[in-house]
């Protein structure tokens, strides 16, 4: 069987994509602006490059057409924590991706506890293993309502036992597969 994208909707489109490019490691980005922390998981968000080190994620429109607060928050405070989650945060990443008002924090509403790291970039979530602290690099226009966002990993928190002096992490990361999640263990190289 062949399929043609070019005869399907947006959401037959991402039902294939989501579906085949299997396992991705679920993000959980983490904005601030004026005080109220955002919390929303990704599951669109792949490394790009290592020199300099790039992700990208892309982030489309709330239901009302508006853009996605962490896309807002990114664009206007340059910068964004990516914490990976864990199997016992499922509920509380599944309650982080319903819309809320932007003046209103998934951290606060769904009690999501948080964890100052460093002052300069967003909080962690309290108990993720590893974040990456990253600033906006650029966008890629598309010509759609979904804008990738490429960002700079400027630092990365990792947990101090999961980390050895050869830069080995061990991190039980959660990843989307299909329309489940699963775990994926780590791999020392």
């Amino acid at each position: 069987m062949v399929i043609n994208y070019s005869e399907l909707n947006d959401t037959k489109k991402y039902k294939l994509m989501s579906q085949t490019i299997i396992p991705r490691p679920i993000a959980w980005i983490v904005t601030q602006q004026n005080k109220i922390i955002n919390i929303a998981p990704f599951s669109y968000f792949a490394p790009l490059s290592s020199n300099p080190p790039l992700v990208v994620v892309s982030i489309g429109h709330k239901d009302d057409d508006t853009p996605k607060d962490t896309r807002a928050n990114i664009l206007e405070t340059k910068k964004a924590t990516i914490c990976f989650a864990k199997i016992e945060d499922l509920e509380k990443l599944i309650l982080s991706s319903n819309e809320l008002p932007k003046d209103m924090s998934e951290a606060y509403e769904f009690s999501i506890n948080t964890v100052t790291i460093t002052e300069d970039y967003p909080p962690i979530i309290a108990g993720s293993q590893t974040a990456l602290f990253c600033e906006f690099h650029s966008f890629i226009d598309i010509q759609s309502e979904t804008l990738p966002l490429i960002l700079e990993i400027k630092s990365q928190y990792v947990q101090e036992d999961l980390c050895d002096e050869k830069l080995n992490i061990k991190i039980d990361n959660i990843c989307r597969i299909g329309k489940g999640f699963g775990k994926v263990e780590s791999i020392e190289f």
